[in-house]
């Protein structure tokens, strides 16, 4: 089975395609490697520098012939979608757009699209979030990420293009770059490590749902063998403030200091947490990795990548 991953040399594409090819797919990469890394592709997944919203992702599509694809690729920041609103249509719009064109044009078998739920719901009436909870972004990137679930599902209608998308809660692990689109976990670790005390925008007692990277890998192989349409959430259902996610990563660091507070961010929600009673009745997938386990392995792996940087 022949899988196309979009953004596969980032964070959770790269990841994606390392479990792809274990599981004995063969895997086609594009990334015009704005945010991702060109070392964090498998060498055995084949690769292509190419913008998603170019012309040239069509010669990738007619070259390859993918069966399924994974559409990752996206400007996944809030504070730049905030400060620049028409790129971070550009990307996940268009460039959403520009896939799914492709994908009927081939007759690709299936598409699993990263979707957000930290930022598609906006300040929630209730938690943990279901996936009928109204629809309410504060972002331009929760807003282009809705815009594009409700694409995926006009192709399907119009043109019968099976698909799932994947509402990410804040995802967290090795590879993720502390700088550009960053979660708040890689921020804080990286910071901690050179002995530099983070800076929390509020007044940390604000909430994110933490899943590990690689429970959100298994939802994805879990949705390219599913025969399942539409949308599910994908995350813990259980909220924790960014103070304890603080105090749990100085632990585990050996920092001493108190962090530095500045005013909230334009577009970040206050709280949220994400459902997964819909993921785990229709795909059987339950996030394992525990915040204490996924944030060790972590700090464990940014360690290394600082030594292997310094040549120690």
């Amino acid at each position: 089975m022949r899988v196309l991953v979009t953004g596969g040399a980032g964070f959770i594409g790269s990841h994606l395609v390392d479990a792809s090819i274990a599981s004995g797919y063969e895997v086609i990469v594009v990334d015009d490697l704005s945010s991702g890394r060109r070392e964090n592709v498998h060498p055995r997944a084949k690769f292509y520098q190419v913008d998603i919203a170019s012309n040239h992702l069509g010669e990738v599509f007619a070259e390859e012939r993918p069966e399924i694809v994974v559409h990752h690729a996206a400007q996944a920041s809030v504070v730049r979608s905030v400060q620049e609103p028409r790129y971070d249509a550009m990307v996940n719009v268009l460039g959403t757009v520009q896939i799914l064109e492709q994908c009927v044009r081939w007759k690709v078998r299936k598409v699993v699209f990263a979707s957000t739920g930290g930022a598609i719901y906006g300040e929630p009436i209730s938690i943990p979030v279901t996936e009928d909870h109204p629809i309410a972004p504060i972002s331009p990137y929760g807003i282009t990420k809705y815009i594009g679930e409700l694409y995926l599902a006009f192709y399907h209608k119009a043109y019968g293009l099976p698909y799932v998308s994947l509402r990410y809660a804040n995802v967290y692990g090795p590879r993720q770059d502390p700088t550009g689109e960053a979660g708040v976990v890689a921020i804080f670790i990286d910071a901690m490590l050179r002995g530099r005390a983070p800076t929390i925008f509020g007044d940390g007692t604000q909430t994110r749902d933490f899943v590990y990277v690689e429970d959100v890998v298994q939802a994805n192989l879990l949705a390219m063998q599913s025969e399942v349409v539409g949308v599910m959430n994908i995350g813990t259902g259980v909220e924790t403030s960014v103070n304890l996610l603080y105090a749990k990563l100085a632990q585990l660091t050996g920092f001493t200091d108190p962090p530095v507070y500045a005013a909230p961010r334009p577009g970040d929600v206050y709280r949220i947490a994400l459902d997964p009673d819909r993921a785990r009745s229709l795909l059987g997938w339950r996030p394992k990795v525990t915040l204490e386990e996924g944030l060790r392995r972590t700090v464990e792996a940014f360690k290394e990548q600082a030594a292997r940087e310094g040549g120690g």
